[in-house]
């Protein structure tokens, strides 16, 4: 399984209002700017968001885009499933009843499986939050604007 672009800029742009802003409302430039994300793109993808309910929007001067909800309440699980809808790894929809025999109990074990793996995916992504995400920008050394910066003396 593999996310679109549209799956990913999602997450990257969230993540941006999360970590930058602290959920304060954000401008779509600047989100664009900073996570690399054509802007037209990115005003598609927040209008996905914003019908499931993710995030809102603020209009005026100090406007934009910002979370419908703290960050730890948005896990990527619902993210991915707005964006990119239901994982989905099986041939399901392609049964209608009509096949029989060994062709068609073969599909229905892989099927199963398949069906059994895609819970398990979505549970992994419904597992991470925006928050978690970003904890791991801390850990890696990511600093939001304002924040500690390192110091070099010579």
């Amino acid at each position: 399984m593999k996310l679109s672009s549209k799956g990913r800029y999602a997450v990257r742009a969230l993540f941006d209002i999360a970590f930058f802003n602290q959920g304060r409302p954000t401008q779509v430039k600047d989100i664009a700017e900073r996570q690399a994300i054509p802007p037209r793109f990115l005003e598609q993808i927040f209008q996905d968001l914003k019908r499931a309910g993710i995030v809102g929007s603020k209009r005026g001067p100090q406007g934009g885009y910002v979370l419908a909800r703290p960050a730890n309440e948005i896990p990527l699980g619902e993210v991915v499933a707005v964006i990119e809808g239901p994982v989905a790894l099986s041939e399901a929809g392609a049964r209608n009843g009509r096949e029989t025999g060994t062709a068609a109990d073969g599909q229905r074990v892989t099927d199963a499986v398949f069906d059994e793996l895609a819970t398990r995916i979505v549970a992994c992504l419904n597992s991470v939050t925006l928050a978690d995400v970003c904890d791991q920008a801390h850990e890696l050394g990511v600093a939001p604007p304002g924040g500690p910066r390192s110091q070099y003396f010579i």
